[in-house]
């Protein structure tokens, strides 16, 4: 593949996200509009049509590493591993 053409991939690859990252921003202000309503109508389950619409509160545990770390170090290290990847990033 040529220079040329890489470049051509990548203008189509900045295309391609910025549609998405524009999609994206729309379906948010949708998601936005339907909790307000949901807010205004002061209900957490709403139905349209075909569609049933939650917006439920959730409550869920998580460990608190930094905490944690702060306690108990050498613990922390012990069970702390390394992994590697890949960045793919276009300057």
């Amino acid at each position: 593949m040529s220079t040329n053409e890489i470049a051509t991939k990548i203008e189509a690859l900045r295309d391609m996200e910025n549609l998405i990252e524009e999609a994206k921003a729309e379906a948010e202000a949708l998601r936005d509009e339907i909790k307000a309503e949901m807010l205004k109508r002061d209900t957490e389950e709403l139905e349209a049509g075909t569609y049933i619409v939650r917006w439920t509160s959730v409550l869920s545990q998580r460990f608190d590493t930094t905490s944690f770390k702060k306690v108990m170090p050498e613990l922390y290290k012990e069970y702390t591993k390394q992994v590697s990847s890949r960045r793919f990033t276009i300057a």
